[in-house]
């Protein structure tokens, strides 16, 4: 037992050495300065960025990875490189500063929108025709500037046509600080539910979608939680919500959904067995699996009636060496990304692309009950053995313990 027990913390420290090593690969931090030059065919990428990071003097920074006392509001727009210069899921950081518009990611424009008018201005500005928005919620492990240029790859290679809006909390970008990461999405709920909150508001928004990573996946949850324990319920502007790479705890998770009450956006979960970041995270947490690299593919009829698709991304290719980030630098899995954010359903004649990329697409079909409905069709599969059958004869009881909620909390 012994033997056994060092033989996993050995397999565990190895991978999480790994994880380290290849975070050595470093770019220019301070990216963010803009720069005069421009690049034919090049494109822009104009951005709403709110975050609760503690601002600095420094133009290529802006904002560092401690917590601020309020949220911040900024216009960015990011120039990307000419199709013809890249490979779709690709960041072209520059080798050196300033960046060259033609080969590289660089900045054009950055400006602080202190007032909520202005905010409601570049909404209206920047809605598209069909009224759309677009908010992205980074994971663990990632500065400003990472965030930053991240989604504007995203923006730009998945072509959703919804304007696209970043919420980058304070992460202190260092592999070390994992659970200083952790309490600032805790720190960052209640800001990021206030963000749902108004662009649902706004009169220039008809549809929010949410695309959140790994770590930034248990904060979008949680803030689509708080939303539907406070307002009584969610804005049914709020349609669809991606997690990719999801590292939220299956037991949590299986909580988040009951406390959102039925009422609920359409999930899609990106899936990978084999996320070694993953399996790090799984390590330090108790041994608890993580959504996004739990085998959810046996637990299809549980899923389904909870309207969540599962997308296996196991089989894809990565474009990282954790695969972490195929949803994003994966060409093929951008594409299947970007239907699944401009609100296609990959269903039916969706599937066939992920059938051609070796994608396992699940099919779910929408089902709205009651709050005690919801409890009995939570995903209770996808928990650990024992915890299922402990929450077996939970809800042999279901009808009887939930029988009323005061202030939106469900009351046992």
């Amino acid at each position: 037992m012994k033997a056994n027990k060092l033989s996993k913390s050995s397999k565990c420290f190895a991978i999480a050495l790994s994880l380290i090593l290849s975070a050595c690969a470093t770019h220019p931090g301070n990216v963010l300065a803009p720069v005069a030059e421009t690049a034919p065919d090049a494109s822009r990428v104009d951005m709403l960025v709110a975050t609760t990071r503690k601002p600095v003097s420094d133009p290529g920074t802006l904002f560092s990875g401690e917590r601020a006392t309020a949220i911040s509001m900024t216009n960015i727009v990011v120039s990307v490189p000419p199709d013809k210069n890249r490979k779709i899921g690709e960041i072209q950081w520059p080798s050196r500063l300033p960046g060259n518009p033609a080969k590289d990611f660089v900045t054009l424009k950055t400006e602080g929108l202190g007032s909520e008018s202005r905010v409601l201005d570049w909404l209206k500005r920047n809605r598209g025709p069909k009224k759309r928005v677009l908010i992205f919620v980074h994971g663990f492990n990632n500065t400003y500037s990472d965030a930053v240029y991240r989604f504007a790859q995203i923006a730009h290679d998945t072509r959703t046509g919804a304007a696209p809006v970043l919420f980058t909390w304070p992460s202190r970008a260092s592999m070390f600080d994992y659970v200083y990461d952790k309490e600032s999405t805790n720190f960052s709920r209640f800001a990021l539910e206030e963000l749902l909150r108004q662009a649902v508001k706004s009169p220039d928004v008809t549809e929010v979608t949410v695309l959140a990573h790994s770590m930034g996946s248990w904060l979008a949850v949680e803030a689509l939680r708080g939303m539907a324990m406070r307002d009584k319920d969610i804005s049914p502007k709020i349609r669809n919500v991606v997690l990719a790479s999801p590292d939220i705890d299956v037991d949590v998770f299986r909580r988040q959904l009951i406390e959102m009450g039925p009422k609920r956006p359409q999930f899609t979960i990106f899936a990978s067995r084999r996320d070694r970041a993953l399996a790090v995270s799984k390590w330090v947490s108790g041994d608890v699996d993580r959504v996004g690299s739990a085998d959810l593919r046996p637990y299809a009829p549980e899923l389904k009636q909870l309207g969540i698709t599962i997308v296996d991304t196991t089989n894809i290719k990565a474009g990282d060496p954790l695969a972490h980030n195929t949803f994003a630098d994966n060409p093929e899995m951008v594409q299947l990304l970007g239907q699944r954010l401009s609100g296609q359903s990959l269903d039916s004649g969706d599937v066939s692309l992920a059938d051609k990329i070796g994608v396992t697409a699940l099919r779910t079909v929408r089902v709205v009950r009651s709050t005690a409905g919801a409890a009995m069709t939570a995903p209770i599969a996808i928990v650990r053995p024992a915890a299922r059958r402990q929450l077996s004869r939970q809800f042999q009881q279901v009808d009887t313990s939930f029988t009323e909620t005061v202030d939106g909390q469900i009351v046992y």
